[in-house]
């Protein structure tokens, strides 16, 4: 039986793919339960239309495992195979195949046929023509025009090429059924606490290549017997009794050191690195599990398709300015736990600081070729919109400030990483508009509320005419805003309600957060 959500996502995705003709992708926090989705979507695939044949694509073997599972479950007499050199089967020829992309990227003529191809973990798939992913759809497309992909992912986002969305991409649009707020709340998501460190790495100097630091400099910087030492101790006195601690080091040196110092100090430890055996990684995540050994440290190696929901440690010893990597590395204490409410964050790396709450991080800038739209900003004295250089409106000669805050700019308590404090802002006044979707290319109402000169302006966006859920929300609460504002919303036409919510009196103060790229509301006060 699927969460109440995770039947959202389904049919907010089939309602997209009705609509419009490309490839979509869902945006689905850690923890929600992806590998349910995918197993729904594939038996409601094959029940409505028995002739489909799809291939569940995903880059780890723990994902393609845990994904077989979880339809195997749900429907015992599922039609599947599996396809991955690493799992040891090599099954084609059902209509569903579970496959690892290392294992068949170059095997599109023996697969032949496919209607629908599922990406766990898409944000791998690159942005340009190139790579394994891309490769195999390209071929598999010119097997069957009609193809149709669907991504699955919690950071809808690549360095260096911002949005997996913003072209050239293979995906086209972005659909977020629920967030970390809502799974919070449900009770399905653990909280993440961070404390502030005394022993900060420090990478300056650090040279970086493909948007992040060079892996060689970054050991050489934070890898040396003092660093190490004070990390675990600091670590060691603020676990108290935390049984299974969760390290993420900057290299192979680097956590083979770290994990030393733990041994050392009469802590059991053990290292996991991209140079571990099969059965040497299958040995050491058991006893991690089993709680033979109480520290893991690792390179990267634990970000995707390791799920232990009782890590109650996660240490950050891993500078990072990929914001990807840093949710997918807070992302594993994310699961309800079967001991504790929560999963202590030890961020001796800066990230959260760099990147902000886990709830709001922004996606990384695009290294474009320049020819995307101008960002702009609103003139608070006429509404103007103008390009966001302008240092004077070039309607009513406003002038800007000289300085405008940085959107970016994230100000955290030492246990804040999850975003949980809300912000305020009092209300000055409020410019509503009419807003077009670049994905979805439908209309919807907009506001953005000023405060002080010195606040950010806050947009909301109200996707009334999207459908599904999304819309339903969106309805009922601009009926709620114009309910308090006094403004009439009982017109089909958007620039009359528009027209009237602008003329209508503005809340005096507002509450939110940030929800990914977003603003989200929390409260009004009127």
């Amino acid at each position: 039986m699927l969460r109440a959500y995770q039947q959202r996502a389904i049919d907010q995705l089939y309602d997209w793919m009705k609509n419009n003709e490309g490839n979509p992708c869902l945006v689905l926090p850690t923890g929600s339960g992806k590998s349910h989705i995918i197993a729904a979507l594939c038996k409601d695939a094959l029940q409505n239309w028995p002739e489909t044949r799809i291939l569940m694509l995903t880059h780890v073997k723990e994902l393609i495992e845990q994904n077989a599972e979880k339809l195997r479950s749900l429907w015992p007499g599922a039609p599947m195979g599996i396809y991955s050199a690493s799992i040891g089967k090599r099954e084609l020829g059902e209509p569903i195949t579970f496959a690892g992309i290392q294992s068949v990227r170059n095997k599109a003529r023996m697969i032949g046929g496919v209607d629908l191809i599922i990406i766990d973990e898409c944000h791998l798939v690159g942005h340009k023509d190139e790579g394994g992913y891309r490769k195999l759809i390209a071929e598999l497309t010119e097997i069957n025009p009609h193809l149709r992909v669907i991504g699955l992912t919690a950071t809808p986002y690549r360095l260096g090429h911002g949005l997996i969305t913003d072209q050239p991409a293979i995906f086209d649009a972005l659909i977020e059924p629920t967030s970390n707020e809502e799974l919070g709340y449900l009770g399905h998501l653990s909280v993440l606490r961070s404390k502030l460190t005394e022993t900060d790495l420090d990478v300056s100097g650090v040279g970086k290549r493909g948007g992040d630091f060079i892996e060689s400099q970054l050991q050489k910087a934070v890898n040396t017997d003092p660093i190490n030492s004070a990390v675990v101790d600091e670590i060691i006195k603020l676990a108290g009794d935390r049984k299974s601690w969760l390290v993420f080091c900057a290299g192979v040196d680097h956590a083979r050191a770290v994990c030393d110092c733990f041994t050392e100090r009469g802590i059991t430890a053990d290292c996991l690195t991209g140079q571990s055996t099969k059965s040497e990684r299958e040995a050491i995540i058991n006893d991690f599990k089993s709680g033979k050994t109480r520290v893991l440290t690792n390179v990267s190696v634990l970000t995707t398709g390791f799920d232990y929901p009782d890590i109650d440690l996660i240490a950050m010893l891993r500078p990072t300015l990929s914001p990807a990597l840093y949710v997918q590395m807070a992302g594993r204490g994310l699961r309800v736990k079967s001991h504790t409410d929560h999963c202590l964050v030890l961020d001796f790396a800066g990230v959260v600081q760099l990147h902000g709450p886990v709830t709001a991080v922004q996606p990384p800038s695009k290294a474009g070729d320049g020819d995307g739209e101008a960002p702009t900003k609103v003139c608070q004295q006429c509404n103007e919109i103008v390009a966001a250089s302008c240092k004077t409106c070039p309607n009513c000669s406003h002038e800007f400030p000289a300085k405008e805050p940085d959107p970016k700019t994230f100000h955290l308590r030492s246990d804040d990483i999850m975003g949980l404090s809300p912000l305020e802002m009092e209300v000055t006044e409020w410019q509503w508009r009419v807003h077009t979707s670049r994905n979805s290319g439908f209309d919807m109402p907009a506001v953005t509320y000023y405060g002080s000169l010195s606040d950010q302006p806050v947009t909301e966006y109200f996707p009334i005419n999207n459908g599904g859920y999304a819309a339903q929300r969106s309805t009922a609460q601009l009926a709620e805003i114009a309910k308090s504002s006094g403004a009439s919303t009982d017109n089909s036409q958007l620039e009359l309600i528009v027209d009237s919510l602008n003329k209508a009196k503005h809340p005096a103060k507002i509450k939110y957060r940030m929800d990914g790229r977003f603003h989200k509301v929390l409260a009004r006060e009127f």
